[in-house]
């Protein structure tokens, strides 16, 4: 199946899948309005060409806390992806493997851990919720570094679970083959599988995450391990500042693609004043709203060492599985080295603000 981007490919995808699958993916918080907004952001955002530069030969390599990428792009922890494809997560891995980027594992995979590590020789990441079990929280950190993962990215954003009334309307619930494969050894997950309580995910982010969760916990947990550590869900400098202060080694700007505050502000929007506050200090990574590779572009212009994609990444494997998710990374590589050469920049590290017009006022 033949798409020309990414617009088109969710179109497909929501041909292919359940009613409840797609709508538990595509949907944001309440009134979708950070949903929205993280794209209608990144879309008043223009770029600036410079003229009569060397183009022939484009780079859109990049590192980012140690790791060689092809490109500025790495597949976001996504949560239950056997919804959109059996392989799921095996999938994707194999995929980022293939496209020479990072795959970042969930805690709420579909698959566990250690069987997503042995998918493929690439390098990965393991983002973590914390348990209000701190032994499953600390387990976890154990188990991801013993497979071989080779970073720990904590999600802060999630205190408590945000109202996702599109969840709630189709009444969303697992199949029995989506349960999260990390948990099934800690905790009983049939009532995941029921459609008569609205969202099996409120009910499970109700039970299992820790609201109390604070900057002292995370340096604990920090402490824990000697791998790289992250901090997703930073929107405000002053947290990224915070990060800092507390060992933390990057930060994800992310308002969890629109799905926790409805009321935040769009990545992109946030990006300028949090890359500022660390100055190359420690990495800075954006998800949430990525469509095109020109919305990479922008992003490493203001300040972002790469990003991360989920929702593409589960519609090209709604639609073809590994292959449909290496088809995506493909396009956005693709489309990245043509907005580069427009623009006149052979590389990424020719990159800075000057190539970004300001949003203009709504």
């Amino acid at each position: 199946m033949t798409f020309l981007n990414l617009h088109e490919l969710e179109s497909l995808a929501q041909k292919r899948l359940e009613t409840g699958a797609f709508g538990y993916i595509r949907s944001g918080a309440e009134d979708e309005i950070a949903l929205h907004e993280n794209r209608a952001a990144f879309e008043r955002i223009k770029l600036m060409p410079r003229m009569l530069v060397d183009v022939s030969e484009v780079d859109t390599s990049t590192q980012v806390l140690g790791h060689e990428l092809s490109m500025p792009v790495m597949l976001a922890p996504v949560a239950f992806q056997t919804l959109a494809h059996p392989d799921g997560e095996l999938a994707s891995a194999r995929a980022a493997a293939q496209a020479d980027t990072l795959f970042a594992a969930s805690t709420l995979s579909s698959h566990p851990l250690e069987a997503i590590a042995g998918a493929s020789d690439g390098s990965k990441w393991f983002q973590l919720y914390c348990s209000r079990d701190k032994v499953l929280t600390h387990e976890l950190i154990a188990r991801a570094e013993a497979a071989g993962f080779e970073a720990i990215c904590v999600t802060a954003d999630i205190p408590v679970a945000a109202r996702r009334e599109t969840d709630e309307r189709n009444r969303f619930s697992l199949p029995p083959a989506c349960l999260p494969g990390n948990l099934k050894r800690h905790r009983a997950l049939d009532d995941l599988t029921t459609s008569d309580q609205g969202s099996a995910l409120v009910r499970l982010i109700g039970d299992m995450f820790d609201p109390s969760l604070s900057w002292r916990d995370v340096e604990a947990l920090r402490a824990r391990t000697k791998l790289p550590f992250l901090v997703k869900g930073i929107l405000a400098p002053e947290d990224a500042t915070r990060a800092i202060d507390h060992g933390i080694d990057g930060v994800v700007v992310s308002n969890h693609g629109g799905r926790q505050l409805d009321c935040a502000p769009a990545t992109i929007d946030a990006l300028p004043a949090i890359a500022e506050a660390v100055d190359g200090r420690i990495a800075v990574l954006l998800d949430s709203g990525i469509r095109r590779g020109s919305d990479v572009v922008k992003a490493v212009a203001l300040g972002a060492q790469a990003v991360l994609i989920g929702r593409p990444m589960m519609w090209g494997l709604a639609i073809d599985g590994q292959q449909g998710v290496s088809r995506v990374l493909e396009m956005l590589r693709e489309e990245i080295a043509r907005t580069l050469g427009l623009i006149g920049c052979p590389s990424l590290r020719d990159l800075d603000p000057s190539h970004v017009l300001p949003s203009p006022p709504r």
